[in-house]
């Protein structure tokens, strides 16, 4: 275990770095730790060196470790997740990064509702039409998101993408810069009236490059607990 707590103030040094050069605040940038498959030691580790949010790609593996944490950290789903796990996964997460399709949308405001709760979502964009990935196509997503806008209980507040793979951390620039032009055409739209305010881009490998470029939230596995087991 030894080593997350220096991990830590590595990235959020080179976060608090990224921001400077692009003339944003610091504190606008959230780290979420992406924590799949780590040992839940790494995790209380870093939670006791200061990291507030943890990011799981499974509503299973989330829940056994968050038995395992004290109650004050905060869940982040990452992945997709699925209809029949909507009701386990509101009661434990906070955010929903990867809303990939209008039919879990749905699924999570009325869960919601049912639990008498608010839902915080962000709509995940397949930027680079990957048949590997999920999320909503850039070109239709004004219209498909248009109704998502209207939600009570699941409440839409930006974008997530992952891009396609490159050579560089560079290579990444184009399609972060795409995704916060999609966001800002869609503030400008009278349904959403410029409420899309998070932009959940940038993993170990670009998320200096995704800050620069707008990222509200960066998602940081290996480079904060080290390569998966």
């Amino acid at each position: 275990m030894n080593g997350v707590a220096a991990r830590l103030a590595a990235v959020l040094g080179r976060i608090d770095a990224a921001a400077v050069r692009a003339g944003r605040d610091p504190a606008s940038v959230r780290l979420v730790g992406a924590s799949k498959l780590q040992p839940v030691g790494a995790l209380r580790e870093a939670f006791a060196a200061g990291l507030a949010r943890f990011g799981e790609n499974r509503v299973q593996e989330a829940q056994a470790k968050a038995q395992q944490l004290p109650p004050a950290a905060e869940w982040h789903l990452l992945g997709p997740l699925q209809s029949n796990k909507v009701r386990a996964a509101l009661r434990l997460f906070a955010v929903f990064h990867a809303v990939d399709r209008a039919s879990i949308a749905a699924a999570l405001d009325a869960e919601a509702r049912a639990q008498g709760r608010t839902a915080v979502g962000l709509l995940e964009v397949n930027l680079g039409g990957e048949a590997s990935k999920h999320g909503f196509d850039p070109a239709t997503l004004a219209g498909a998101a248009a109704p998502l806008a209207a939600l009570q209980d699941l409440r839409i507040v930006g974008l997530m993408t992952i891009p396609p793979p490159g050579p560089t951390a560079e290579a990444s620039r184009v399609w972060f810069r795409r995704l916060r032009e999609l966001r800002d055409a869609l503030n400008a739209r009278p349904e959403w009236g410029g409420r899309l305010r998070e932009l959940s881009m940038g993993m170990s490998e670009d998320f200096e490059v995704a800050v620069e470029e707008g990222a509200t939230y960066v998602r940081v596995g290996t480079s904060l607990f080290g390569a998966r087991p």
